[in-house]
């Protein structure tokens, strides 16, 4: 039960937060005006915190339940994980920063900031799945790493399809031939699911004791969870059709 709770949020990051990386990466594309820009963040700002609860969860599990593995990990890849929450910060400083002067320049420092952590988010993943995949170090493991960080952006391609409108979309569905922007999404969905889970068969997945008092309370929460995370699809379904607060 222990491994379920780990792979459930630890691929549930990777899809969910996945689509709003790639949006990330691939903004400089996408938005080629500020206000453009500002629409196509528009198409991730009512998901992006809800994924992010993803990531924070799945450190959770591997502190309480996996604290085996979460110190190789740690060990091993203490430069990546540092340069993720680098880059994890810096891509939401940039979300939440961008709009709150007036200014072009203000604008595109934290389109940039946006743009450079979104990447640094992807590739310290990609060097973090390739490790534990192909047990590459050092500098060839960029090599791996880059085609990771190339399925995000794919993936955050599609998910812009589904969301944005007119020119916008047409741009982001180029991975879609122009159309058929869900049957896209499916497919770097399940590309996602793939990598993390043969990672994951290759990971000491190995429980801790505190495995009895700690996975009941976690499947009580668990249904909260996907609810929230399945009332904010819903809620914000329908495509984007003007600017957000961000």
């Amino acid at each position: 039960m222990e491994i379920f709770v780990l792979a459930f949020f630890a691929l549930g990051y990777l899809v969910l937060a996945g689509a709003d990386i790639g949006v990330g990466m691939a903004l400089p594309y996408l938005g080629r005006t500020p206000g453009e820009r500002r629409e196509v963040i528009a198409a991730i700002a009512p998901f992006f915190l809800g994924n992010e609860v993803w990531l924070v969860a799945t450190a959770g599990v591997l502190a309480g339940l996996f604290p085996r593995l979460e110190g190789e990990l740690l060990h091993g890849n203490y430069g990546m994980v540092v340069t993720l929450l680098l880059a994890w910060v810096v891509r939401d400083m940039g979300l939440w920063l961008r709009g709150r002067v007036p200014g072009a320049r203000w604008q595109a420092f934290w389109d940039g900031a946006i743009v450079a952590g979104s990447w640094g988010l992807a590739v310290s993943l990609g060097v973090i799945l390739s490790g534990v995949l192909l047990g590459i170090e050092g500098p060839v493991a960029l090599l791996p790493a880059l085609v990771v960080a190339a399925l995000f952006c794919a993936h955050g391609l599609a998910f812009a399809a589904l969301r944005l409108r007119g020119e916008l979309r047409g741009r982001a569905a180029v991975t879609s031939g122009g159309a058929g922007e869900a049957r896209t999404y499916a497919l770097t969905s399940a590309a996602l699911l793939v990598v993390g889970m043969l990672a994951g068969f290759r990971l000491p997945l190995e429980p801790g004791t505190s495995g009895p008092l700690l996975v009941p309370i976690v499947l009580t929460l668990l249904p909260f969870l996907v609810a929230a995370q399945a009332w904010v699809w819903w809620t914000f379904r329908h495509r984007v059709s003007g600017p957000s607060y961000l």
